[in-house]
């Protein structure tokens, strides 16, 4: 079966389901690629799954596409060091343009394709790029910021105020200062890095030298301040059990015979006791 087309290397013989048997289908010529795709994507809406037809017409297609591919990742030539990772995921992107494609509806397929490609591209990007991981609606904040300051900034000659922001993307100032926080997670220096220029105090010094460690202290400062309220409400017989056996470290018959009761009601008072306090606490945190 001759198609007629220059760029469109023929085997001698005809292909699975009657189709042009190619001897390179990736070296067909964008222009040559829609009216073969056109010929194929027919003839594959008639093949059942699972027909070895219709998996050759499938990788022929995407084969003859994949400068759709290449068309897409110029588009983030921005990101060069990523290029192999973009074709890869934009190559999903082709597959699945392929398998949803409806040749009767009349779309070009490089019209219904590029979206998808693009999609997945920039899906790669949100998902690997951050550094930090947060929700995607704040990852597609961050965008829509980058994209409003620039404008803004290129329209009033100076950066741009969060309540400027706001107004230009129609959304409330908390919205916008939450988006430009979650901005930050987007990239992380390394704990190794060296001191920045113009630091002569830290000279040799990498930043996790220069980092404070965890205090215990701190938090036993919060845990007391949080205990004074609840130990306030008490009743005043269990302020004074908590007093004689944590302060004045009396034991539980101690605390027993200088109250008049027996070891056994002074252990259940204060098992009561700390389990309120244990879940006033929890409450508070």
């Amino acid at each position: 079966m001759n198609t007629g087309f220059a760029s469109v290397r023929e085997r001698p013989g005809a292909g699975p389901a009657g189709l042009p048997l190619l001897e390179d289908a990736g070296a067909v010529t964008p222009e040559d690629a829609r009216e073969v795709s056109r010929l194929f994507f027919e003839r594959l809406a008639g093949l059942p799954e699972g027909d070895p037809a219709r998996r050759y017409a499938r990788d022929c297609l995407i084969e003859m596409n994949l400068s759709l591919v290449h068309f897409a990742v110029r588009r983030f030539r921005s990101r060069a060091e990523e290029t192999e990772d973009m074709v890869q995921v934009g190559t999903i992107g082709l597959i699945k343009a392929i398998d949803r494609y409806d040749p009767a509806r009349g779309t070009p397929f490089s019209a219904f394709a590029v979206p998808y490609i693009v999609g997945e591209i920039k899906r790669f990007f949100r998902d690997t790029s951050w550094a930090v991981h947060v929700p995607r609606r704040l990852q597609e904040l961050r965008i829509d910021l980058a994209r409003a300051r620039e404008k803004l900034a290129h329209e009033l000659n100076r950066a741009p105020t969060t309540s400027e922001l706001a107004r230009h993307l129609e959304m409330d100032e908390e919205d916008v200062i939450e988006g430009l926080y979650a901005g930050n997670g987007y990239s992380a220096d390394s704990l190794d890095a060296p001191p920045e220029e113009g630091h002569a105090q830290t000279a040799g010094a990498a930043l996790a030298a220069r980092l404070g460690g965890e205090d215990p202290d701190l938090e036993k400062a919060e845990n007391v301040q949080a205990l004074k309220p609840l130990l306030d409400g008490l009743e005043e017989r269990d302020r004074q059990i908590l007093h004689l056996r944590f302060g004045a470290e009396m034991t539980q018959t101690q605390i027993g015979e200088a109250l008049g009761i027996s070891q056994m009601q002074v252990s259940r008072l204060l098992t009561r006791i700390l389990a309120e306090l244990r879940e006033g606490m929890l409450e508070v945190n």
